[in-house]
């Protein structure tokens, strides 16, 4: 058998190298054992006058030397490490604020994972069994936002640092898809050519299939007077377009991505979900459920990237309440082939929901909405004759919140299947069938 290096135990200087880059806060400093891995990626452990704490890049079994203050831990020497630590595939884990969770070898991860979705629903008094986690990574992130700043002196570009509003510098970020490779160089390059202003600058950046896309926010200058310098970046990195604040300045290719047949021009900062094959793998499981549904309701649709593929079998109306998401999808469904009729309406469900009177024509009911939930739409679904309900939800607590009413309502949630398309992290998505009997 081929040993695994990554599954050896790890010295303590493997983890106190990038610690010591940290600035440690004053305090006092207390040894505790890590009792279990946290929700939000934090080891959880109790202090010696019986409060809980919970410390970052720590796992369950381990003890550890740390620092207290009235408002933080930190995390100074692991003296016993956990069987299960691994070595971060990312220099600058525990510095930079994305990811959490690198040091824990796979399996171990996964049921992690899988537990945090348990453990929502456990809180809202739902014992419900939770399929096996599937990973849904693929080959990587094809979308993010970078930060950078500028003074005098220097140019600060990369991600935020842990605890703090200052930009780590860094040169690449593994968990992207290659796409985004040279992505820090454009935020960069960016970062020359605009003003000095005293907050950062967010860039957000998305792999399309025909280019990098590219939206500045927090921009305080008059674009129109950038452009010539932002087309010469353009057409330096073959950005198929730059947006700020979600106006076009540049647009060299439109860039699209493909659902199903339908070829759709992405918005300016559009959703995309995360990964590639996370997108796969929830439409795969939601278009197993809908087979041979009559009339089906995509609510929070987004682009459509799953009313576009319902819409290959079954007749589909959409929901959104950004009109350029509504917009994209109308003039892709223009130009498709081979689809059933959709309808896409711009409307903002979380003020004004479907009523159950609205409700009464579709069989079927498919709703994504953002991470603080459908508390308003779960009541009116609750209250309607509508048989069967596939949720997906980047939040297993705000799910767990929405299934409650839909269950109080006489709907049985028969399945629930995390997807992890947001790796080393705590985020996790996840696809739940209701049915009302």
């Amino acid at each position: 058998m081929t040993r695994n290096p990554n599954k050896k135990n790890l010295g303590n200087n493997s983890i106190e190298l990038n610690l010591s880059k940290n600035n440690i806060s004053s305090g006092v400093t207390e040894i505790v054992e890590i009792s279990e891995l946290g929700h939000l990626g934090d080891g959880t452990a109790k202090l010696q006058n019986g409060e809980n704490c919970f410390i970052p890049y720590t796992l369950a079994g381990e003890i550890v030397k740390i620092r207290r203050t009235k408002s933080r831990y930190d995390l100074i020497e692991i003296q016993k490490t956990s069987k299960n630590r691994i070595k971060p595939l990312c220099q600058h884990f525990t510095i930079c604020g994305g990811c959490k969770v690198q040091q824990l070898e796979l399996p171990t991860y996964q049921s992690w994972k899988r537990g945090i979705v348990k453990k929502a629903l456990v809180n809202q008094g739902l014992n419900i069994h939770v399929d096996p986690l599937i990973d849904a990574h693929g080959l990587g992130r094809r979308r993010v936002t970078f930060h950078t700043k500028r003074d005098s002196k220097d140019i600060f570009a990369g991600l935020m640092k842990y605890r703090s509003h200052e930009i780590l510098n860094i040169d690449n970020c593994p968990i992207l898809v290659p796409a985004l490779s040279s992505g820090i160089n454009i935020v960069r390059d960016l970062a020359r050519v605009i003003p000095i202003q005293s907050k950062p600058t967010d860039i957000q950046l998305t792999a399309s299939e025909s280019g990098i896309d590219c939206n500045i926010n927090n921009f305080s200058a008059d674009g129109g007077k950038l452009f010539t310098k932002i087309t010469e970046l353009a057409n330096k990195y073959n950005l198929a377009r730059v947006s700020i604040d979600r106006e076009v300045i540049i647009e060299r290719n439109r860039p699209v991505i493909s659902i199903g047949k339908a070829s759709v021009t992405l918005p300016p900062a559009s959703f995309l979900q995360a990964t590639a094959e996370g997108e796969n793998i929830l439409s795969k499981l939601i278009l197993n459920y809908v087979h041979g549904a009559i009339h089906i309701a995509d609510l929070y649709c987004g682009i459509g990237t799953f009313s576009i593929r319902m819409a290959k079998k079954t007749k589909v109306t959409a929901f959104d309440n950004d009109n350029l998401s509504i917009l994209a999808l109308k003039n892709a469904t223009n130009y498709a082939q081979e689809l059933k009729p959709i309808m896409a309406i711009e409307r903002n469900l979380s003020a004004e929901p479907l009523f159950p009177q609205e409700l009464k024509k579709f069989d079927v009911v498919v709703f994504d909405p953002p991470r603080s939930g459908a508390k308003n739409q779960a009541e009116k679904l609750a209250a309607s004759d509508v048989k069967k309900i596939i949720a997906v939800s980047c939040n297993p607590s705000s799910f767990a919140s929405d299934a409650s009413i839909l269950i109080k309502g006489g709907f049985t949630l028969k399945q629930v299947t995390p997807v992890d398309q947001f790796k080393f992290t705590p985020h996790i998505e996840l696809v739940a069938y209701f049915e009302r009997l």
